[in-house]
């Protein structure tokens, strides 16, 4: 690379010194490297404190392991045109600190640190509280190496956008609500791997909250999760289709609500999804699968016009999974001071949808669970509600994405699955427990293999 396609934001007056805000500096080295056909911005040797930075095309941002870019304390300094986010209850991330709109060939590189000064922000019922970035149909995007801590809510939103690597990242969102990791909505051709993730909700969601943009070509390999909620989520947003999706070669330690989570709840289509080789530990939920349809609920997207059709779910293979818990799964965990995220009655392996409309080709191979158990069937309510048709019926209980907050069985409860293969299935509990062990109806097997021991 030339000197000339190097843009070092000292030349620009950047100042480093975690005081004085650098943004001006920042976007101006940005715009007079993409003005000159693209290059490298080059943050080092100090902290640089921003608002929000526009990233261009042909422009790689890079923050050297001597740098932090940190989010200013002051809102006043986060453009107020950087909104676009689907979700209808979630107008307190409309500002960003870095964004990029339409732009292609745009990248976050180097082994520095990103960090968005969550403490300088309220926690929730604001709209003061900056993602830290968002890329809006941008194409051939690398965010890889850095350390991404702090922000105020999600980490990362990719929207509507194609060829997305993010590569060896270590991301800590552990400080607010909203603390996503690794977040993509209407996206094809997405690259993961060699990530560390840990947040207060889910660490990498999948979704598609537009006919027009699916969700399709994901590839999840050697990634770490931590989360206080889910630690991989497919779904709930999903107006249109999510497919092909592989996830391999995965750990998941001390997640508080489900490991693998794949709710198509919209009307759309979620199929061709293959997660292998997948190991967890204290995982409350290790496989949490749901087809139902809703509207007037949280996390419904914008989209949604009236309540739609129950959609599809079909062609989910989940393989070669160890999930163990020990002592710590007997407890009641929290997100902050009073959000229950899971208990000892929540746990276990949970499958369900309507009777009329429902999963199929469904396949479980080789799992071995060891869940804590120790909870007496007379502690739970003596009836389970069914998922129902909301367009047809609403009853006053209905199973559905956050609801029932406990579980019939010990270790799994799958309901209405057109051709099911579940094959080489160990089950063992840690302690008592006078629950069903197993329970599977509504469902044509097409292979039963589960033992307990």
């Amino acid at each position: 690379m030339a000197m000339t396609d190097i843009f070092d934001v000292k030349r620009y007056g950047a100042a480093g010194d975690g005081l004085t805000a650098d943004t001006r500096a920042i976007q101006q080295a940005i715009d007079e490297c993409y003005g000159s056909g693209g290059g490298t911005v080059v943050l080092s040797g100090g902290t640089f404190v921003s608002g929000t930075i526009v990233l261009k095309s042909n422009v790689n941002l890079h923050v050297n392991p001597s740098a932090v870019l940190l989010a200013s304390p002051d809102i006043r300094d986060f453009a107020e045109d950087t909104h676009y986010n689907r979700y209808i209850n979630e107008k307190d991330m409309d500002r960003c600190f870095i964004y990029a709109e339409d732009a292609v060939n745009v990248s976050i590189t180097g082994q520095g640190e990103i960090n968005g000064n969550a403490e300088k922000f309220p926690n929730e019922g604001s709209i003061y509280r900056p993602m830290m970035m968002r890329f809006l149909r941008c194409s051939n995007i690398h965010v890889t190496g850095l350390r991404l801590y702090n922000s105020t809510a999600w980490t990362t939103a990719f929207l509507d956008s194609e060829n997305i690597w993010c590569e060896k990242l270590d991301i800590r969102n552990d400080k607010k609500y909203n603390g996503d990791g690794l977040d993509y909505d209407g996206c094809r051709n997405v690259f993961i791997s060699d990530c560390k993730i840990l947040g207060t909700d889910d660490n990498l969601c999948l979704q598609a909250g537009s006919k027009d943009y699916p969700m399709k070509n994901v590839h999840i390999v050697n990634c770490h999760f931590t989360s206080i909620c889910a630690g991989i989520r497919i779904g709930l947003k999903s107006i249109g289709d999510i497919s092909n999706v592989t996830i391999h070669n995965c750990t998941f330690e001390n997640v508080w609500r489900e490991g693998i989570k794949i709710e198509c709840t919209e009307g759309g289509s979620i199929s061709d999804i293959v997660a292998s080789g997948l190991v967890m530990r204290n995982v409350s939920r290790p496989v949490f699968i749901l087809l139902n349809n809703r509207l007037e609920n949280i996390g419904s997207s914008i989209g949604l016009e009236h309540m739609p059709e129950i959609g599809s779910l079909e062609r989910i293979v989940l393989s070669d999974i160890i999930a163990t818990d020990d002592e710590e799964m007997y407890k009641t965990h929290y997100r902050f001071t009073d959000d229950i995220m899971g208990s000892p009655s929540f746990n276990g392996i949970r499958i369900d949808a309507c009777r009329e409309h429902p999963i199929r080709d469904l396949t479980l191979r080789n799992i071995i669970y060891t869940c804590a158990g120790g909870v007496q069937k007379t502690d739970i309510p003596a009836a389970y509600p069914q998922v129902h048709d909301m367009r047809l019926e609403h009853p006053e209980a209905a199973a559905e994405n956050y609801y029932p907050d406990w579980s019939r069985t010990t270790f799994m409860d799958i309901r209405n699955v057109e051709r099911l293969t579940v094959d080489g299935i160990r089950f063992h509990a840690l302690r008592e427990d006078t629950r069903e062990s197993y329970i599977i109806e509504g469902s044509n097997t097409l292979k039963q293999d589960i033992m307990e021991y």
